[in-house]
């Protein structure tokens, strides 16, 4: 199997981007801090391969089912180095590289149709579909390789090609995934680039690239859609969210407890539908806060690669400070913490499972995202305030209603401001359904047809029903 040094990637240089383990604090790997001005090369090379690669489709179905079975046969190899650099337990990475296989076998195998426009004139009108052109991926540290197939994916399925920028907190399972990639695709279909700002600045700006899709924060985000503004690519953007569960009078909290924690704390709380408040009747908030305290004090926290743990370190140095930061303000305004509310002893990026209760509405631990191990469950009186607050912040990724009536329930969630809701869970996912944010949390669509066909431009033919003569 190729090492990550083997990726396809712009020639060597002397610069390196250290990478750090979670569990550790330190140092353990390092990969190419590339230059800004190397990506005219680049994205010179992805446009070259673009009008091959556009030109097959059978050849692309075959490939991208050759690239799923690559995955799956490198997924030791891939969920290994992935829990080293991002931290999240070895089962948890073993199910993003599985994701990543199943997505690249979902798009190999889907195509988009060709519509005839029936409008009583003596021509034949056909909406056919053609690719963009280079594409670039900006994808965080989070889910480093599920996120980046979930963008190049589609894109290589539409017969484009892809510059793919992971974050340089987690740049080498990525530059491994290149490197089992290349063993598949055409050379420059695919290409991995890494390393610091103004990297990821510079190929969003870039005048080659035709389609931007990013995922990060809402102010990054806004300045993708600057830097693609310049040259008039598309964007595609998903930018955090603050997601809500709204408990109803008639939940059955021992029933939903287990599954409310781990929507809440699945990836140490590094999800961006992440379950990142509770509302809870005031009735039933102190039986709430308890369930879900109780699970925080008795979870395994550790190193990823133990196969007990189940919560693993804060990904990185910057994050663990915001979520120290959020938990001390929330604290420090008059909140109590039923279980956590500090960072472990010991070496490691490491924070203890939090509940925070009595926590005031306006903390920015409730009104931003912490993305981080810290939950607050905020009491309501009756469902309009619960329905207020929850749809109160800028974001609108997703949002969750809990309780045992569910055509209730499905009314209830009919009323939250976001672009995905589930009900009794949350944060769970089909390849075939649309992702896409309200408010600040995103611009387009991804996932299912929706992300194929955002990765594609109509073009329109007339022909007349006969030769004029």
């Amino acid at each position: 199997m190729p090492t990550p040094e083997a990726a396809r990637v712009p020639g060597p240089r002397a610069a390196r981007l250290a990478v750090v383990d979670p569990a550790t604090g330190e140092p353990f790997d390092e990969a190419p801090d590339q230059r800004p001005e190397e990506l005219d090369e680049v994205v010179a090379r992805a446009r070259r391969a673009w009008h091959g690669w556009r030109s097959d489709p059978a050849a692309r179905t075959t490939a991208l089912r050759a690239a799923a079975d690559a995955v799956e046969t490198a997924g030791d190899a891939l969920a290994r180095l992935l829990t080293r650099e991002q931290g999240k337990p070895l089962a948890e990475s073993y199910a993003e590289i599985a994701r990543t296989g199943a997505r690249l076998r979902y798009f190999a195998d889907l195509a988009p149709r060709t519509h005839r426009i029936d409008d009583g004139r003596p021509v034949h009108s056909e909406v056919r579909w053609r690719s963009v052109g280079p594409v670039a991926a900006i994808v965080p540290w989070n889910f480093p390789i599920q996120l980046a197939a979930a963008k190049f994916a589609p894109a290589l399925a539409a017969g484009n090609t892809v510059v793919l920028k992971p974050s340089p907190h987690t740049p080498l399972a990525t530059r491994l995934l290149g490197s089992v990639l290349a063993t598949v695709l055409p050379d420059d279909v695919l290409t991995v680039v890494t390393g610091r700002e103004p990297l990821g600045a510079r190929l969003a700006g870039h005048p080659g690239i035709r389609h931007v899709t990013f995922t990060g924060s809402v102010p990054t985000g806004r300045a993708v859609a600057g830097a693609a503004a310049a040259s008039l690519a598309r964007v595609t953007l998903e930018l955090g969210g603050n997601d809500a569960a709204v408990l109803l009078d008639d939940v059955d909290v021992d029933r939903i407890a287990d599954r409310l924690f781990w929507a809440a704390f699945r990836n140490c709380g590094q999800v961006c539908m992440a379950v990142k408040r509770v509302y809870a009747p005031a009735r039933i908030h102190a039986e709430v806060v308890e369930a879900l305290a109780q699970r925080a004090k008795t979870v395994a926290v550790g190193s990823g690669l133990d196969p007990d743990t189940r919560i693993g370190p804060v990904s990185n140095a910057p994050q663990l400070a915001r979520v120290e930061q959020v938990t001390r303000q929330a604290l420090a305004a008059g909140a109590r913490a039923a279980a956590g509310g500090r960072r472990l002893d010991g070496a490691g990026y490491f924070f203890a499972p939090t509940i925070l209760t009595d926590v005031p509405p306006d903390s920015p631990v409730v009104t931003e995202e912490q993305f981080g191990p810290v939950l607050p469950v905020l009491p309501y009186r009756n469902l309009d305030e619960a329905l207020t607050a929850a749809n109160g912040t800028g974001f609108g990724l997703g949002g969750s209603v809990w309780g045992t009536d569910l055509d209730r329930a499905e009314a209830v969630a009919d009323r939250l401001e976001c672009g995905t809701a589930w009900i009794n869970h949350h944060a769970e996912l089909s390849l075939g359904q649309p992702f896409a944010g309200a408010k600040d949390s995103g611009v387009g669509v991804a996932g299912g047809p929706w992300g194929l066909y955002g990765n594609l431009r109509p073009f329109v033919v007339h022909r007349p029903w006969e030769e004029e003569t």
